[in-house]
């Protein structure tokens, strides 16, 4: 019995090691950093935020770190938690950190948050200057190479976004990208979380399947809107219309 309790205490003392040197437990630990220095530097009287947002896209869904909404504009927020130096340009496909002499490569930030920035645009239907791309870098980290000014570290993400001073949303605007926003995203939870991650997997393999909604997993059927700006334009709409709103353009 003293044998099998001590197994299973090493097995227990294992397995949190794993989970908390994995890239998972990571990327929370960089969230949770970037959620409390934007609390103490970005007053949410006037940059409101939505944390851990995930969308449906044409493709499944995208899970997007931090989105802040405020009168300057929609400031989208990506999170890297990384140590040593990151080697890396805007227009490279990978980047590279080096730690304690060993080379791994990481895929450009710059073009991941493209794809979120492109979700949100989507949701919103905003002007594209309107959406700002951000990236944040935390942990023991140092960039050995030129950054473009929205690639930050720590705080200093922060410093970006309120660098912006042209108001180009109105309180009312704001208010309504927020309920859009929230609306329009999926139902925080595991589900949600497997179903990305399954989404992940099956772009990388080809599989997606695309006649599925994203959002509640019933089929999508093709119809035409009969009123409005699009009428007469043909969409992919949700088989549980109207409990699940989810559309698709052809």
């Amino acid at each position: 019995m003293e044998l099998l309790i001590a197994l299973l205490l090493i097995l227990s003392i294992v397995l949190l090691i794993g989970y908390l040197s994995s890239a998972g437990f990571k990327g929370k630990v960089g969230e949770s950093k970037v959620k409390v220095s934007g609390g103490l530097w970005l007053p949410s009287s006037i940059y409101h935020p939505i944390h851990d947002l995930t969308l449906p896209t044409p493709r499944g869904s995208t899970q997007i770190d931090h989105v802040y909404v405020s009168k300057y504009g929609v400031f989208v927020v990506e999170t890297k938690n990384y140590q040593g130096w990151i080697f890396g340009s805007e227009n490279q496909k990978q980047w590279t950190q080096v730690i304690y002499g060993d080379k791994f490569k990481l895929p450009n930030p710059l073009r991941q948050n493209y794809g979120h920035v492109r979700a949100v645009q989507s949701v919103l239907n905003l002007e594209p200057e309107i959406i700002h791309s951000v990236v944040v870098f935390v942990g023991d980290s140092k960039f050995k190479t030129p950054m473009p000014p929205n690639v930050t570290k720590g705080r200093k993400f922060a410093k970006y976004i309120k660098s912006f001073k042209k108001v180009v949303l109105s309180e009312q605007d704001v208010k309504a990208i927020l309920k859009q926003l929230q609306s329009g995203s999926l139902k925080k939870g595991r589900e949600t979380n497997r179903q990305h991650i399954q989404n992940v997997k099956a772009n990388k393999s080809g599989k997606l399947k695309t006649d599925i909604c994203p959002r509640c997993g019933s089929k999508l059927t093709l119809r035409t809107a009969k009123k409005g700006p699009n009428a007469g334009n043909q969409f992919w709409g949700c088989t549980s219309f109207p409990n699940c709103r989810f559309t698709r353009n052809t």
